[in-house]
């Protein structure tokens, strides 16, 4: 399969209460595919606050640990707003298979964030495989992702 990512490393995935049923079609996914993947919980469907999950999947990315992320909760605002605090994390709100492209191609997002209360199930595996193989186009888009980071 061809991927923009490195896929030897593993695909840093996690999600709240909301999210978790998402997360783990998500997991039998990638397990499909025989994909490597860090769960970061949340492990049930107790209600919990999604940055417990969202930071620990955004430093995975960030420090090169895995390959890319994959967040979940039931809009996908709040694990989104977590994981861009952190610096070189370009974590894109997705509802669609035209925006899961788009994001990649424009926008090198480096985490996929998907709102679990407003996408079916065949559209979050859609959207997986194609931000999974879509790459990053660069030129003039290379510019604006560089003028990204505050520091």
């Amino acid at each position: 399969m061809h991927s923009p990512f490195d896929l030897s490393k593993p695909i840093a995935i996690g999600s709240d209460h909301a999210g978790y049923d998402f997360k783990e079609q998500l997991i039998s996914f990638l397990e499909g595919k025989g994909l490597p993947y860090t769960d970061f919980g949340t492990h049930t469907k107790d209600s919990v606050d999604y940055p417990d999950f969202a930071h620990p999947v955004a430093s995975a990315v960030e420090k090169g640990e895995a390959a890319f992320g994959i967040l979940l909760c039931g809009t996908a605002n709040g694990v989104a707003i977590t994981a861009n605090k952190h610096q070189h994390i370009r974590a894109a709100i997705c509802w669609g298979e035209e925006i899961a492209k788009v994001c990649r191609e424009h926008n090198d997002a480096n985490i996929l964030c998907i709102p679990a209360r407003f996408v079916s199930e065949g559209v979050a595996e859609k959207m997986l495989q194609i931000f999974m193989t879509t790459n990053f186009e660069g030129g003039r888009h290379l510019n604006r992702v560089n003028k990204i980071a505050c520091a």
